[in-house]
């Protein structure tokens, strides 16, 4: 994969993070940085009253310092690699906003999550511009005291790694500072 017309992102770039690491803004500015308009594909769905606020703080950093008219916004809890296969576009990078909820999404859904993946992969070669993956690092942490968790731990750690080797960049962010694992 090479660059793209959208300024100088990659093809694919893979952000990584814990949670509340900064990671969604470092996408965002890194796209905003690069392009004249963008598409955020939310994976995100409002299940209680909190998720639904940070979904809402989410659209209003976005929308907020005349940057509203710079995203459309396409929500795509379960089918991500249509989203991708029918919003890519050369000029206009897509965000992807979080692959481990798009994950958890699948399970509570009960989706083969192997076939769920593989699809995303050949979205993601086939994708016309550049995409800028989401997700959350989660092997950091204390081994899940849950079957539940363990498997959901599993998967994810799995997922970032395949998108971690499709990737041309991939880049760690903690505190809200980039460390760069892959690519310039």
């Amino acid at each position: 994969m090479s660059s793209s017309p959208a300024g100088q992102l990659p093809r694919l770039t893979l952000i990584l993070g814990g949670a509340r690491s900064g990671k969604s803004r470092y996408a965002e500015a890194l796209i905003e940085r690069a392009a004249c308009g963008a598409t955020y594909c939310a994976t995100a769905e409002p299940g209680d009253a909190e998720m639904a606020a940070r979904i809402a703080a989410h659209r209003a950093r976005r929308e907020g310092g005349g940057r509203g008219q710079f995203w459309r916004t396409v929500e795509a809890p379960l089918a991500l690699a249509e989203a991708i296969a029918a919003e890519s576009n050369p000029t206009r990078p897509m965000l992807i906003d979080c692959l481990t909820l798009w994950l958890s999404n699948l399970m509570l859904a009960e989706a083969p999550i192997d076939d769920a993946v593989a699809t995303l992969r050949m979205a993601l070669r086939d994708a016309a511009g550049p995409v800028v993956l989401v997700a959350n690092e989660v092997g950091l942490g204390l081994v899940p005291e849950t079957p539940l968790g363990r498997q959901f731990r599993d998967a994810a750690g799995l997922l970032n790694q395949e998108m971690a080797a499709l990737a041309d960049r991939v880049v760690f962010v903690a505190a809200g500072l980039p460390l760069v694992l892959k690519g310039n």
